[in-house]
């Protein structure tokens, strides 16, 4: 007997599929109606096509405003910033700790100088901009506020993301400070502040991507995605000041598309589903706009392969077309030479050619949600919605995700699957080709590898010193003042006094330490 077929979240899949397989058709409405499962938009792409986005962000202020023009110019319609590992962690580019990570792994950001020049000449009320940001989100975000303002912009225009989520650095990244508790709370100001004064902005983009990252499969994704969801949207909806029909359209989510086709246009096509349905039942939502499911992707990343590296090319495209399939309001595809270095401007053209040719020659955009009624992407959808409220009831029933965070449980799940995984590849029982199936012994590809210009670094230093010679050190001291007795307090939204810091010239780091004055840091727990 033939050994039972599963995906690769491990979902059972028959030979085929048919009629029986549908759902009863009350349950699969057209796309854009609740609960959304064939899309948010009843014309899918034809009104609008997904934001075309490439993640850069290098060295200086200088170097990454430049390669942001550039992509600007090959026809990218939105911004993706890739911040340095010290900006992530809340340290100045002066700490002596993190001097070889400066500018290293994205641009480096002290101030709101440095953020001044890398929207030099973009104005930030007709461009939307991401930013990969997680401890310090709340920080960069007033510098975003800050900086719009410096170019004449009002705050109510400014169009973008911050990530924002910590809960998934605790387990997957590990760009956390400050404990989860006050970290929720910092969270919560964000978006109470966007939902305020920002309404165009979302506060917070709720990633799945590193959880798969560090290991976890489509299902544990998604569902640990919307467990992360259900614990920010807990956090302000329990301060009695905002109903949940006032933020949640600001609620967006983010993950990484990889290579099993079907599976992955289930899991967004399930997510979707999913989401509306906590937001109607769980919090009472009135407005069906609530309850969609804003979702931005990766096409690439872990799923990429250094052995025939030229492969990647076929990856990312399958990934970007299940991504469209499933329905993705934003997307940006990886570069095939990921796996070696930073992508070179001739690598990264052409991971975005790939989203342009989706979208202008294939035909993939021209009707919503074109797989609705298959027989195997209904069952498929159907299985992938009953793993993850599974694994999301599971989680509920250990007290919620702070606590499976604190506890490890998390920890320990994403690391079984990826040794499970591991054994798989090495066992050939899950093909890559070029890793373990047609492999060829071939060398790797000549490519042209990053390094961190030393007159950058130095340029970044000169500058950050020339903002706190020139600063006003009166109101330097007065922010941060206000900052930390805020913080020791949960009576205040912080995110103004976060602006008002920004627009002193305060530092990251200056911030960061008046918060873990009064907050403390967090300790990685011991998994067993």
């Amino acid at each position: 007997m033939d050994a039972e077929i599963r995906s690769e979240s491990g979902l059972p899949l028959a030979e085929s599929y048919g009629p029986a397989d549908l759902p009863p058709p009350e349950d699969l409405p057209a796309p854009g109606q609740f609960p959304f499962t064939r899309g948010n938009f009843p014309t899918g792409y034809r009104g609008r096509l997904w934001t075309f986005r490439q993640y850069s962000g290098f060295g200086t202020a200088e170097e990454s405003n430049q390669r942001y023009k550039y992509l600007l110019e090959q026809g990218g319609t939105g911004l993706s910033v890739a911040l340095d590992l010290p900006t992530q962690c809340g340290f100045d580019s002066d700490h002596p700790d993190v001097e070889e990570e400066v500018g290293r792994v994205g641009v480096a950001i002290d101030t709101l100088a440095d953020f001044e020049i890398l929207f030099d000449e973009i104005p930030l009320d007709q461009i939307s901009t991401s930013m990969t940001i997680n401890g310090t989100a709340a920080i960069l975000l007033a510098f975003y506020v800050a900086a719009g303002e410096k170019q004449g912009v009002d705050r109510a225009k400014l169009r973008g993301t911050i990530q924002n989520d910590i809960l998934k650095e605790y387990v997957s990244r590990g760009t956390w400070i400050w404990p989860p508790r006050p970290s929720l709370r910092l969270i919560a100001d964000t978006i109470e502040f966007c939902a305020t004064d920002v309404p165009r902005f979302n506060a917070i983009s709720v990633a799945g991507a590193h959880f798969r990252d560090a290991g976890a499969n489509a299902a544990q994704e998604m569902a640990f995605t919307l467990m992360d969801g259900v614990t920010y949207c807990d956090e302000v909806v329990s301060r009695g000041r905002m109903t949940i029909d006032e933020f949640a359209p600001q609620v967006s989510f983010f993950f990484y598309t990889h290579g099993d086709f079907f599976e992955e246009i289930a899991k967004y096509r399930a997510g979707r589903r999913r989401w509306a349905r906590i937001v109607k039942e769980r919090y009472g939502a009135k407005n069906d706009k609530s309850c969609m499911f804003r979702v931005g992707c990766v096409a690439g990343g872990a799923s990429l392969y250094a052995p025939q590296a030229h492969n990647n090319i076929v990856r990312v495209a399958y990934e970007a077309m299940a991504s469209v399939l499933g329905g993705v309001q934003s997307m940006f595809t990886a570069a095939w030479d990921e796996p070696f270095a930073l992508p070179t401007e001739e690598s990264t053209t052409l991971a975005l050619r790939t989203q342009q040719v989706l979208a202008y020659e294939t035909g993939v955009a021209r009707v919503a949600d074109p797989l609705g009624g298959s027989y195997y992407v209904e069952a498929l959808t159907d299985a992938m919605e009953a793993k993850v409220i599974e694994i999301m009831t599971d989680l509920e029933n250990r007290g919620g995700m702070v606590e499976a965070v604190e506890q490890g449980y998390l920890h320990s799940l994403i690391a079984d699957e990826a040794f499970r995984v591991q054994q798989a590849l090495d066992s050939g029982d899950r093909a890559v080709v070029g890793l373990n199936k047609f492999a060829t012994g071939e060398p790797p590809p000549e490519v042209e590898g990053f390094e961190l210009d030393e007159g950058g670094r130095r340029r970044q230093l000169e500058r950050l010193a020339e903002v706190k010679r020139t600063r006003s050190a009166a109101d330097v001291t007065a922010t941060l003042g206000a900052l930390e007795k805020a913080a020791a307090t949960d009576d205040e939204n912080l995110m103004p006094l976060l602006v008002d810091c920004a627009k002193a010239y305060c530092t990251v780091g200056e911030m960061v330490d008046v918060l873990k004055s009064q907050w403390g840091e967090f300790q990685q727990p011991v998994v067993f």
